[in-house]
Order: structure tokens, then C-alpha cells, then sequence
């Protein structure tokens, strides 16, 4: 039986295992779970989410082209990586799933004659990894709710079925290891100081004060009833920040104090900058790209963008091409797919060097010089 393209291995494979999850258990009380995880960052946090969309949304867009097979396959090929299935776009999605959560999960669907029809994504936290009794992966379980869909990685003709793809996990060995987990603790710290920054608003944008009673010589306290019916007032008249700046009527022997915060009570501006940073650290995003302040690692908005071409975007894009080509080279043999470097603007630069210097190059024939620059004869 042949797995992923193996076609009998003359001596037995490995034993291989699994981590008791996909994450790394993290002190602090934070979400644990992909799902509370995704719900805190992507849905709640703004750097977060934008990072994401950042760089999957890049992918989405990127021109990809075909070449190894013969033309009309190539075509077929970018048909199926370029269609929309059920509102999402392929590229975009996996790379959604892969910077999450580390593994993308492609299944190919056939048309009468057997033939790839469409390719679509699975939400990879509903798959689960089937394997044999050495650990290696002969299928996947796909749940959603009381559902479950058992699916072969290959069908009866020896064709993949399931294409998986993921990010490395050294601890893992057959689920990859997202930039979620990394992320989640500095999206606790950036959306805690969000909350602080918001109950501060809400008690007036300013630290709080202190109400003394003076009861004179007499040492008297506030009774019960004196006590409520004040903090009472105080609530209704005097807190938040339609109250703000309205004077104050005392009685009684009370008096206001107000009280300051602290420079270490105030380190929580900081806090939440470098917990931005953190999180666009995460998931391979220049701070600068983001609008962060305090970042000066990129000289301009320019070279960010190129960087966050060449060290996340074309990487991820790579591991999500060349998985789908060997997924599909059953049926289009020779097939590669690859981004179109051409057309990516942020890169123009690069380009227009490499014409420079490949034109300049006197002992090239024009041959050498075409073949150098990818042109075709």
C-alpha cells in the first residue's frame, strides 16, 4: 500500500508518535484551547487580527504560476488553486490555518470520471491524525459536532486524497506547530491593558480618589445606611466619563483626597507597546507595518514590506505550493507552482537590480542572460 508517494520502503520505517497536544502548555491565566485562542486574538485583538490578515491576505493575492506539466494541465492545475469553494479562496485560507494553527488539511474532491474537480481546506482543528500501529498516518477523522467522516489519504488509484501540510514541530510528528500558541500570551497582556485602559475612562480618565470623614473629637464612623446611600451617590453622580469634571458637594466632615498612581502603576503603557511588538514578532509581521511606535528596526515603510515578503510571506507561500504541486503530480505529472516574483511590487527593486547587473555582464551571451533572468528562449 503506497502513502504519500511511497511506493514499499526496503527496510521498515520508524516508530513515530505524537505530543499529548499542538500547543505548549504557557504559565498565566490565558486561553489554552485553539478555539478560546483564535476568539482572544483574531477576534478580539487588533494587532493581532491584522497581522493575520496581513500576511494571508498577501498570500490570497499573490500571482501564482504552473510550469513542469504540459500546458493544458498547467492551466487545470491553476484553475483548481485559483477557484473559490464555498466562499473561500484557497491560498488565503491555508494560510490562515498554517499561521494559526500549523497544519493545513486539503481535500480533493472528484468529478464523475475521478478527476480533481475542486480543491478545498478543512478546518485542521476538526481533523485528527489515523494512523497504524507504528505511528504512521494511514488516514484522518474529520468531526464536526456528533459527525464524523473518516477520510483515506490516498483513494483506490493510488491518488492523494488529503493533502496535509505544516509548519515544523520538533515535538510533534505528525501535527505542526502554529505561531498561536507563542502569540497568546502577549494577547492576554495587550487585551488586559485595553480593559484597564477602558475602566480607567469609565472612572473618569484619572486615578482614583479617596473620601475621608473627619468625625472630629468624637470618633464616629459612618453608619451602614450612611455608607450606602453615599457610595450610591457617588456612583450615580460623580463616576465615569459623561462626569467628568463635575464639582463635588461634601458634608458631614467629608472630604476628598485624591490619590496619583505611581510610575510603577504606570509601566502598563509601556507594557501593552511591547506586547504589540510581541505579538507581531509572532506571527513574522514588522512592527512598523502595524503602526507600533518605538520600532526603528526598518529604516522605512519600504524596506518593511520587502522584509515581510522575503521572511514570511514567500516561506509560507513555498511550503503551501510545493504541497499542493506533490499533491497533485499524480494527476499532472512534472507539476510546480510558485509565486510569480515579477509581479510583486514589493520586490521591484530586487528585480530591476538583477537586470541591471545580468545586462551589464559582457561575457554573458544573450542566451545565459535570458536563462539567468527566467525568460524563456
Amino acid at each position: 500500500m503506497k502513502l504519500f508517494g511511497w511506493k514499499g520502503a526496503a527496510a521498515p520505517r520508524p516508530v513515530l508518535s505524537r505530543a499529548s497536544s499542538v500547543g505548549v502548555g504557557m504559565l498565566g491565566e490565558w486561553p489554552s484551547g485553539y478555539e478560546a485562542q483564535v476568539r482572544a486574538a483574531v477576534s478580539a485583538n487588533p494587532v493581532a487580527q491584522r497581522a493575520v490578515r496581513l500576511v494571508s491576505e498577501a498570500c490570497g493575492g499573490a500571482a501564482v504560476i504552473a510550469s513542469g506539466a504540459s500546458a493544458t494541465e498547467n492551466a487545470r492545475a491553476l484553475d483548481l488553486v485559483r477557484h473559490v469553494s464555498a466562499g473561500q479562496g484557497l491560498i488565503e485560507t491555508l494560510a490562515l490555518h498554517l499561521l494559526l494553527h500549523g497544519n493545513g488539511f486539503v481535500q480533493i474532491i472528484p468529478d464523475a470520471d475521478g478527476e480533481p474537480y475542486e480543491l478545498f481546506a478543512l478546518r485542521p482543528e476538526r481533523v485528527s491524525v489515523d494512523y497504524d500501529n507504528n505511528g504512521w498516518p494511514v488516514g484522518y477523522i474529520y468531526r464536526v459536532g456528533e459527525r464524523v467522516t473518516r477520510l483515506w489519504a490516498e483513494d483506490g488509484r493510488g491518488r492523494t486524497a488529503i493533502m496535509h501540510l505544516k509548519a515544523i514541530n520538533p515535538l510533534d510528528d505528525h501535527l505542526g506547530l502554529g505561531c498561536l500558541g507563542a502569540a497568546s500570551g502577549p494577547v492576554a497582556i495587550h487585551n488586559a491593558a485595553t480593559s484597564w485602559n477602558k475602566a480607567l475612562l469609565d472612572n473618569a480618565a484619572r486615578p482614583s480618589g479617596a473620601l475621608v470623614y473627619d468625625s472630629g473629637k468624637d470618633g464616629a464612623v459612618l453608619s451602614a445606611e450612611q455608607f450606602a446611600r453615599l457610595k450610591a451617590e457617588m456612583e450615580a453622580a460623580y463616576q465615569g466619563a459623561i462626569n467628568a469634571g463635575r464639582p463635588m458637594l461634601l458634608e458631614g466632615g467629608l472630604k476628598w483626597q485624591a490619590l496619583s498612581m505611581t510610575p510603577a502603576e504606570m509601566d502598563f503603557v509601556a507594557l501593552k507597546a511591547s506586547a504589540a511588538r510581541e505579538i507581531a514578532l509572532a506571527f513574522g509581521v514588522p512592527p512598523m507595518l502595524l503602526g507600533l511606535p518605538g520600532d526603528n528596526t526598518y529604516a522605512n515603510y519600504k524596506e518593511a514590506n520587502k522584509a515581510l515578503w522575503r521572511q514570511t510571506i514567500l516561506p509560507l507561500m513555498t511550503k503551501i505550493l510545493g504541497g499542493i504541486a506533490q499533491g497533485l503530480r499524480p494527476v499532472f505529472p512534472g507539476l510546480e507552482l510558485m509565486v510569480d516574483l515579477d509581479k510583486v511590487s514589493e520586490l521591484a527593486d530586487e528585480r530591476s537590480a538583477l537586470w541591471e547587473r545580468v545586462s551589464g555582464a559582457a561575457f554573458l551571451s544573450d542566451e545565459e542572460k535570458r536563462a539567468m533572468l527566467g525568460i524563456g528562449a
